[in-house]
């Protein structure tokens, strides 16, 4: 009799320990499958929202990128931020997805009064002193004449000025705020930050 309570119960407590190892086999198996949707979730957010990869093409910001420069785009920052002057940006006119990304330099901001003249750059007929190194301007296109920039508008340079299309020229002009994709943050192939750059000594701003 004991024997058979003994059996009894050894067999009622290997019952229990298989149906703990069952529940600890299924929890285990949850949290690793909802650590794979985590990681995909986090990837698309950081694809969709946060960052993308884009190419330099051309030579229009020589003495800060170079043709070719692989580069990563920072898309989130505009989200929470709007675009600030002499940041250097990716852009799609008309916003088509199909379109490559073009790369310039933010100069001309919302409600902004620009004009060049002898090469130089005036802002609200104040002179604007760059942070940057560039040649003087062999011409200021469509700038020669004063541009008023709408309140979702932006005017943009490339920083290799003599051999740059931007909003000079009728074929590129202001940009809208819905056209930039992102600023653009790091240089990959040879590691920096793009803001450290191609940068002059002292502050820049409007005199």
């Amino acid at each position: 009799m004991r024997r058979r309570k003994a059996a009894l119960k050894f067999v009622k407590k290997k019952k229990e320990n298989n149906m703990s190892s069952g529940k600890k086999i299924l929890i285990e198996a949850v949290i690793y499958f909802a650590e794979v949707l985590l990681v995909i979730f986090l990837a698309f957010v950081i694809v969709r929202i946060g960052f993308s990869k884009c190419s330099m093409m051309g030579d229009s910001m020589a003495g800060t990128l170079v043709n070719g420069d692989s580069l990563l785009v920072n898309k989130f920052v505009y989200k929470i931020s709007e675009p600030e002057r002499f940041d250097v940006v990716a852009y799609r006119q008309g916003s088509s997805e199909h379109s490559y990304m073009s790369i310039k330099r933010i100069i001309g901001l919302p409600g902004d009064r620009i004009m060049i003249k002898n090469g130089e750059i005036y802002i609200d007929g104040e002179l604007l002193t760059e942070e940057i190194n560039t040649d003087k301007m062999i011409t200021g296109g469509l700038a020669e004449t004063e541009i008023v920039l709408d309140e979702n508008e932006y005017f943009v340079l490339g920083d290799n000025r003599n051999n740059s299309e931007d909003s000079r020229f009728s074929n590129v002009g202001n940009i809208v705020r819905n056209d930039i994709c992102g600023k653009v943050w790091i240089r990959l192939n040879s590691f920096g930050f793009v803001d450290s750059f191609n940068h002059k000594e002292g502050d820049s701003e409007v005199e």
